[in-house]
């Protein structure tokens, strides 16, 4: 079997290998662009779930409606990510990796700006709407050029048996993104705070132009890549790096393996350890939305150095041993984790859910999350209580009706709902928690992010290991984008969507599951390595 790592000491000219100080500004500039560029694809998601875009871009009529479309413009973005891997991935393997990641970062800067610059659908009707998805898809295209980028830009000036330790910074700056885009919201939610709902939510993607600015200038001082230097001065870069990285012998099955068990894997276990973690606290179980972003932001920086431990540990046991184990632990640990976060962010309602059950029967009750208004009584009832973030049972039964805690219920109006559900012991106020039970989410944060770090952090150095150098960019950006893209962006759509449909607030972690299983199943099998940890093929 074929050795990457063979390949990859022939193209790397260790004669011009870069110094201690050319190094880390290679890590430094890196790893900031990434921070940047995730912070403009992530704060839509974040804004998302505070329900601000939703409100302004897309109103329906119908709460859960606005939430599912503004999730699915977030999703539109990441649908787009596998197309700007083709594009500047070719570019990338053809013209070098410094100068198409610079293009890439500019183009996400400029989009970023641009959402927050769209008039609201009050102002100019479906135009709104359009706007923002055309400049989420600039920012998919910019992003799948991105990591690619970064990834082989620091693997290849990594020096032998660092490469881990090196592009976990990488890994790390992806949720560093996530951190800042928490970060400025609460910054400008605050120095805003009278014109935030109104204007002010504009100012962290206006903010974006100063981090573009930044990112430039760091980007602009490093060189080429001394593997791809090495490559364009002996003439043997691909000819057509697309169409070679699906006919290079034994490439697309390599592209497979990563698809299906790597990016499929570790990209529903990040969404979930982030995006569903902010989601479950501010929506779910209620909490005031700063504190649960001030809580989620916290856990997230708690867990960045899982990253870099995870990366380095790779250096030393080998790429697929984490992941494998990671992946094992997700399934054991998934709904444990979400189960203690729960209790601990709202015990009250835990506890009025587990006490007084809520039940719904009826002879259809064909509710639909897309629908702006349902069509039968007990539709608008499922409604009702998915809104409330109430769980909820059905039962069919030939006469629509619903008991809380074994008591029917005369009164089907949301009023009469209000006072049934407030008799029965549920608080749907907002809460904050208490300082023993924030510390308990933060527990439960840092293990989601433990499983997210041992799965994400040797991943950067593990793709590029798996591909040869002169079309390394492509078949790397390619499986990446796409699990990333369509398994991970899909991803709080799914799950919310799931949730909405069953009534069950943990309904929507059987997708990260079932994906991570999957993942399981094609890591174990498919991905090999020698018995020094290299990816063989």
């Amino acid at each position: 079997m074929a050795n990457i790592a063979d390949q990859e000491s022939a193209w790397h000219d260790h004669d011009a290998d870069p110094s201690a100080a050319d190094i880390r500004l290679v890590i430094s500039a890196s790893a900031l662009g990434t921070v940047f560029e995730w912070y403009d694809f992530f704060i839509y998601g974040t804004l998302a779930a505070s329900g601000i875009i939703g409100r302004t871009f897309f109103p329906a009529g119908n709460e859960t409606l606005q939430t599912l479309l503004a999730w699915a413009g977030f999703a539109v973005g990441f649908g787009f990510r596998p197309i700007g891997a083709v594009l500047f991935g070719y570019l990338g393997d053809r013209l070098g990796r410094k100068y198409t990641f610079l293009v890439t970062i500019t183009l996400m800067g400029v989009a970023t700006a641009g959402v927050g610059l769209v008039p609201s659908y009050q102002d100019i009707g479906m135009a709104a709407p359009i706007l923002v998805l055309l400049l989420r898809i600039a920012q998919g295209l910019a992003l799948g050029g991105e990591y690619g980028g970064a990834a082989v830009y620091v693997a290849e000036h990594s020096p032998p048996g660092k490469s881990g330790f090196y592009t976990s910074f990488i890994q790390a700056g992806v949720i560093g993104g996530f951190i800042l885009s928490i970060a400025a919201i609460l910054f400008f939610k605050a120095t805003l705070a009278g014109a935030w709902e109104s204007w002010g939510w504009r100012a962290p993607f206006l903010f974006s132009v100063v981090l573009l600015a930044i990112s430039l200038w760091m980007r602009l001082k490093l060189s080429e890549s001394p593997v791809f230097k090495a490559m364009r001065a002996a003439g043997e870069r691909a000819k057509n790096p697309l169409v070679e990285s699906f006919t290079y012998p034994g490439n697309l099955k390599r592209m497979l393996v990563a698809l299906f068990g790597i990016a499929a894997g570790l990209t529903v276990i990040w969404y979930t350890a982030m995006f569903s973690v902010l989601s479950f606290l501010q929506t779910t179980m209620r909490l005031d939305e700063t504190m649960a972003q001030l809580i989620t932001g916290a856990g997230a920086l708690m867990g960045v150095g899982w990253f870099v431990l995870f990366g380095w540990l790779s250096d030393l046991v080998g790429r697929k041993k984490p992941i494998v184990i990671g992946y094992i632990m997700t399934l054991i640990l998934l709904f444990p984790i979400f189960q203690v976060m729960g209790a601990a962010a709202n015990p009250g309602l835990a506890r009025a859910a587990e006490r007084a059950p809520v039940v719904v029967s009826g002879p259809h009750c064909a509710y639909s999350p897309f629908a702006s208004k349902q069509a039968d009584d007990c539709a608008r009832l499922l409604e009702y209580f998915s809104k409330k973030g109430v769980a909820y049972t059905q039962q069919k039964t030939p006469v629509t009706s619903v008991s809380i805690g074994g008591e029917p219920v005369a009164d089907h109006t949301p009023a009469g709902l209000d006072k049934a559900l407030a008799d029965a012991g549920y608080d749907l106020k907002r809460v904050t928690p208490g300082a023993r039970n924030i510390a308990l989410i933060l527990i439960a944060i840092l293990a989601i992010t433990a499983l997210s770090g041992i799965t994400y952090g040797p991943v950067a150095a593990l793709l590029s290991e798996m591909f040869p150098p002169a079309i390394r960019y492509s078949s790397l950006s390619i499986p990446y984008h796409l699990g990333t893209g369509y398994f991970g962006g899909f991803l709080p759509f799914i799950s919310q969507y799931i949730v909405a449909r069953t009534g069950n607030p943990f309904a929507g972690l059987w997708y990260t599951w079932i994906i991570t299983l999957i993942a399981l199943i094609v890591t174990v099998l498919w991905l090999k390595e020698d018995r020094h940890g290299h990816i063989v093929t």
